[in-house]
């Protein structure tokens, strides 16, 4: 594992931590993750997902832990929500609305994501976004109902996005930092911040682990 990066990004100035070279043997986690059954989870992510065992997340996390309580001050304990490896499988001609914009994962500054990136395709990466009408970069309990009832403003007044991951600048979001997903990286960042992958022309959307965009997406929660 190479020394961990921290960037602060948009005007939140949210942390986000980059390591490269992150896993020992990335390639025996392929090998156990193409042995797993995937299933579609929930309307939102575009693709399928299989569970990490518990003993894999417990190695994942063991050297990293005081790195996380330094960078985001989540508290003096972390819990695991969940953790998956995950299979990005839909093509943008079949993206639902809900696909094809900035999300956030929760709610909770607490909450945070891990994102470790195993694709030996073309890399692809994650992108962070502001979202122009409310100047929101992260989303919590108090500014959620303001910004649901503008996004579908915004919705109304500009059409829903075209069948496409979202990319760069749009009429209702900017583009304020991305991230490549380069293979063995990690990233962590605050889950309550929007995010969307990006991801280049040509990218393989098998289901294979071998062949396909996989990542291992580990959340966790911070707790006093």
């Amino acid at each position: 594992m190479t020394t961990a990066q921290v960037h602060h990004i948009g005007r939140e100035r949210q942390p986000v931590i980059v390591i490269d070279d992150f896993a020992a043997d990335p390639h025996s986690i392929i090998e156990e993750a193409a042995q797993l059954q995937y299933t579609p989870i929930g309307p939102h992510y575009p693709g399928i997902r299989a569970n990490v065992p518990a003993a894999r997340v417990r190695a994942f996390l063991a050297p990293i832990v005081d790195l996380l309580f330094s960078t985001f001050q989540c508290g003096t304990e972390l819990q695991v929500l969940e953790a998956y490896y995950s299979m990005l499988t839909t093509p943008p001609a079949d993206l639902r609305p809900i696909q094809r914009l900035p999300h956030f994962d929760g709610v909770e500054r607490e909450r945070l994501a891990l994102l470790h990136f195993l694709s030996t395709d073309r890399p692809s990466g994650t992108a962070f976004y502001r979202h122009r009408s409310t100047g929101l970069e992260s989303v919590d309990a108090v500014h959620y109902p303001s910004f649901s009832a503008a996004v579908t403003r915004d919705a109304a007044l500009h059409g829903l996005p075209e069948p496409a991951y979202i990319s760069g600048d749009t009429a209702m979001y900017e583009q304020v930092a991305s991230f490549e997903g380069r293979f063995n990286r990690l990233l962590v960042y605050r889950g309550h911040v929007l995010h969307c992958a990006y991801l280049p022309d040509g990218l393989s959307y098998s289901p294979d682990p071998r062949k396909g965009r996989l990542t291992v997406n580990t959340f966790l929660m911070g707790a006093n």
